[in-house]
Formats: structure tokens, sequence, C-alpha cells
């Protein structure tokens, strides 16, 4: 079975992205690693192929000094090979210009199943994965937390609010993989150094047979402005009208 893994660089996974003169993220000259979530996936796709005997292609999309840090991570944990699509014409691409760009290249590529994250830890739209199944043309699995393949099919067990549900479909596919599915494994020396030496296609719009109408966001940030800071709440002393304002405040809250 191979498998198309989808990898994103994010800027300081672990707290918050600095923002440019443009509204949009910087996302280049700065620090950033694989998104977290996308180790999930990227576990999950070798685990498939190494059951079945296939392997595991990586594609990226983002400037190339910071999407070649996801691609290698991806690579020393055990994918083969990996497509990079960068352009700078890609600069600002909203969920739909990014989707139609990964399905180029997905389409590039012999794939049984395409795996993503469930949302990115700088845009958390979570419509990413949805919209390259709808482009592909494929059924979605989304929210997996264990995946199982035999005779054409997957079967997955789908994270629910009360447990999970059993959903099944032929290949190819598209699934979308929950942080915890599995325990995303540590690159070792060896596969450190290997990395180096694995393919890494490098595309741009052109390649992809794309034009520049086909990467013109339909959405653009006008403005960025911080959260109004939370009020501070408010004490009640039981001096033997603490029931009726609490009535009062549930229903001004259109609670009661």
């Amino acid at each position: 079975m191979n498998v198309v893994v989808l990898s994103k660089f994010v800027p300081n996974p672990e707290g918050v992205p600095e923002l440019g003169d443009d509204n949009l993220i910087k996302r280049e000259g700065v620090e950033g690693a694989l998104d977290p979530g996308d180790e999930f996936g990227v576990e999950a796709g070798l685990q498939l192929a190494e059951a079945s005997g296939g392997e595991v292609t990586v594609i990226s999309m983002g400037p190339d000094a910071g999407a070649t840090q996801a691609i290698r991570k991806a690579l020393s944990m055990g994918a083969a090979k990996a497509v990079l699509i960068t352009d700078p014409q890609l600069k600002g691409s909203d969920a739909l210009v990014t989707a139609k760009v990964l399905a180029a290249a997905i389409k590039k590529q012999e794939f049984d199943v395409v795996i993503a994250g469930v949302e990115s830890t700088d845009g958390y739209t979570g419509t990413l994965p949805m919209t390259i199944a709808e482009l592909l043309g494929l059924p979605a699995l989304s929210f997996a937390k264990h995946i199982e393949q035999a005779d054409g099919k997957l079967t997955i067990q789908r994270q629910t609010e009360t447990g999970y549900d059993v959903v099944e479909c032929p290949t190819p596919a598209v699934i979308t993989v929950t942080a915890g599915a599995n325990s995303p494994r540590y690159p070792t020396l060896k596969g450190i150094m290997q990395a180096k030496s694995k393919p890494v296609d490098q595309l741009d719009v052109a390649g992809l047979g794309l034009s520049g109408e086909d990467v013109t966001p339909s959405q653009t940030v006008e403005a960025v402005n911080p959260a109004p800071e939370k009020a501070a709440g408010e004490v009640i002393e039981d001096d033997g009208s603490a029931a009726k304002r609490i009535a009062d405040l549930l229903s001004e809250a259109k609670v009661i």
C-alpha cells in the first residue's frame, strides 16, 4: 500500500507565531518544526506501508527553508521520498488554494491512501483534508484513532464524544488522524543520516499544471486585532440577596 502523507512546517508550534506587516504569519527566517499533529499522520502512514510492503511519500507546501525542515523530519522517521511545493505566488494562500495545490501534487503520485492531521496548529480551519478529498473525488474518513487495511478497504475507529464509530470504505481514500492515535517514532541517527539522501522533488505552480488564476486566494486578511480581555467576574456575598442576584444574572444571560 502506497501512502501519501501531508506535512506542514509551522512556526513556533508551542507558542504564538509572529505576524508580518501584511497580517500573515511569518514563515521565513523563523524557528519552527513539523506540525505536531502531522507526526501522528506520518506514523499512521508508516504503519500502513510497513504492514503491506508499500512506501510513504510526504508532500509539503511552503517556503523552501521551512518546509524542508518538516520534510526532513518525516523522512528521518522512515518516509521513502518527498514532494516540496514552493512558489512565491503561493504566499498568503487560503485553505481552498492550498487544497487545490496539494490535490494537484497528490494526483502526480501513485497512492492508495492520503493521510493528514485533523487541523494545523497555525490555521485551525479543519477543512483542508475534506476539500482535498472532494477535489480528488475520493471518500473521506475523519477523526481516525485507529486504522486497519484489508481486502482493498480501510476500516477506522472514528473518535466521537462518547466513544467511537466503526467506518469503512474502499481505497483510495483520504483519512484524517487524531492526535494520540499512535505514538510517533523518534528518528534514529541512521534515519537522520538516510534522510539527507532520500529524493525530494520540488515543484512550483506551473509544474503542477496550475495557472495564476487557480492560486489566487478568494479570502484575504484585512486586519488582525487582539481578542478583548476577559472581564473580571463578580463575587456575590450571601447577605440574603445572593439568590436574587444570581437569578438576575442568569436572566440577563438568557439562561432562565
